[in-house]
């Protein structure tokens, strides 16, 4: 996928950027770059290779670090809300500040 001078105008207005020509050209090419880096990624068959949670895994055994998945507070909505200038129903007021 190749992008063409009109690709990069329209791309240039819609991020509300006004590149010089000369900075136009230079993005042609970057972009153009970059999906060349994509197509040839994609083109690599990647069917038999299961994915790495940890780029060190390929090398070496990595041990995961998890923890239990366990409820470890308290519901503490009074103690917090007990420094707030204003609360009603459990929830803060705040002053409004849209008329």
């Amino acid at each position: 996928m190749a992008l063409t001078p009109d690709d990069v105008n329209t791309i240039a207005r819609l991020a509300r950027l006004d590149p010089s020509p000369a900075q136009r050209e230079a993005l042609l090419g970057q972009l153009n770059g970059f999906f060349d880096i994509v197509e040839t990624m994609r083109a690599v068959d990647t069917g038999g290779v299961a994915p790495l949670y940890t780029p060190l895994s390929s090398v070496q055994e990595v041990a995961l670090r998890l923890r239990d998945d366990v409820v470890t507070e308290s519901n503490q909505r009074e103690a917090n809300q007990r420094s707030a200038p204003a609360v009603e129903d459990g929830l803060f007021l705040v002053p409004k500040v849209i008329e």
